[in-house]
């Protein structure tokens, strides 16, 4: 095959990309490098990631408002991981949890181009539409990119034997339908709702802190209120959340590991199993915007011995959170089998989180959500 020409090269569509406020700009005011017609001398110092540096980045420079936090966004902190491994480890294992982190887990860090105009590095990378800036992310080469395994698996339908998400067949509502640019750009604004953060410092930690934003019932109003039909949703009200009656089986994980691969030097992890799963247990993130007593809940990869790679006991306070946790699957359906009667539900130890579904190992962590005793059946089947 010949070589490509020189203006083959380009990875800019020009009368596109020329035709937008950012195609105004000469190149060098985002990505550095000299003016020149000589192609070593015009990438001398070149920034190919021109919003890599954070808050400081040069998107910031004309979108203030969306970059002002976005460094305490957990799409770029990444500071949902380190909730958890400090509960499970303590300071003193920083160190060797710190390198773990950076082989494994820090690849995940979002910047604004990963959203708005190529694919995360972490799945290969590559612009969405040649170099254009897209003002909505492609919900399949970025949101589900990364969210792809669970949660896009779940809500496009992708996983055997179970239709895609009701709001997906139906409504045709694609990821930012419901998560918002402000949710995404300042994990703290779910705080604003509530509360006036221009007088309290709030750091969001964790992807359930906050209010639900939005919840089921930013669309669905009226259930659980008087004059709702479906006297389920009265009964039930702040009792389960919505997932409870309305999801169906979803993707739950146990025990990855890491390591890096003697053969090629490049970290690596391996899962030691995945499968279908539906349990209702315990809530155990009970609080003003999560009421519920009983939620759905979802295993998460995680085992004593996950980062033994990189050092002995560094989870010594393994048992301080569960290792089935609060979910939200995206595979809401309006009929499931829970809602085919209430015995369903009552009196069926199948889909209750029992003692007897859990680890021996795990049985002390999750003391919080297992369920000691299956709610009663109601009359005859």
């Amino acid at each position: 095959m010949a070589p490509l020409e020189p203006w083959e090269k380009v990875f800019i569509k020009a009368d596109a990309f020329l035709a937008t406020a950012h195609g105004e700009m000469a190149c060098i005011y985002c990505h550095g490098g000299q003016q020149s017609p000589d192609m070593e001398t015009a990438h001398s110092g070149m920034i190919a990631d021109p919003s890599a540096a954070g808050r400081g980045n040069v998107c910031a420079t004309c979108h203030g408002d969306q970059s002002e936090h976005f460094d305490k966004s957990l799409h770029t902190s990444l500071a949902g991981y380190w909730t958890t491994l400090d509960a499970r480890s303590g300071v003193e294992k920083h160190p060797e949890l710190e390198t773990m982190f950076g082989n494994h887990c820090s690849s995940c860090h979002t910047t604004c181009g990963d959203c708005h105009i190529s694919q995360p590095g972490s799945v290969g990378g590559g612009f969405i539409d040649g170099h254009l800036i897209n003002k909505t992310p492609s919900m399949t080469r970025n949101c589900t990119a990364c969210h792809g395994s669970r949660v896009g698996n779940e809500y496009l339908g992708k996983n055997e034997g179970f239709p895609g998400d009701v709001h997906f067949r139906q409504g045709r509502m694609n990821c930012v339908s419901c998560h918002s640019g402000a949710e995404m750009h300042d994990s703290n604004a779910l705080c604003s709702q509530c509360h006036d953060t221009s007088q309290v410092k709030y750091q969001s930690t964790h992807r359930y802190s906050g209010a639900q934003s939005p919840s089921c019932e930013s669309c669905h109003d009226q259930v659980g209120k008087s004059g709702d039909a479906v006297i389920q949703h009265v009964l039930h009200a702040e009792k389960l959340s919505c997932q409870v009656c309305h999801s169906v089986s979803y993707m739950s994980c146990d025990g990855c590991h890491v390591a890096i691969s003697e053969k090629t030097g490049n970290p690596f992890f391996k899962t030691e199993s995945s499968y279908m799963s539906f349990f209702i247990g315990r809530n155990p993130v009970q609080n003003y915007h999560r009421p519920y007593e009983y939620v759905v809940l979802r295993h998460v990869p995680v085992a004593q011995t996950s980062y033994e790679y990189y050092g002995e006991n560094l989870l010594p306070n393994f048992d301080a959170l569960p290792t089935w946790t609060y979910a939200t699957p995206h595979n809401i359906q309006r009929k499931t089998p829970q809602t085919a009667s209430c015995n369903a539900c009552h009196g069926n130890p199948d889909i209750f989180l029992t003692e007897d579904k859990v680890k021996p190992e795990e049985l002390q962590a999750n003391q919080p959500v297992i369920v000691p005793e299956v709610p009663p059946a109601y009359g005859n089947p």
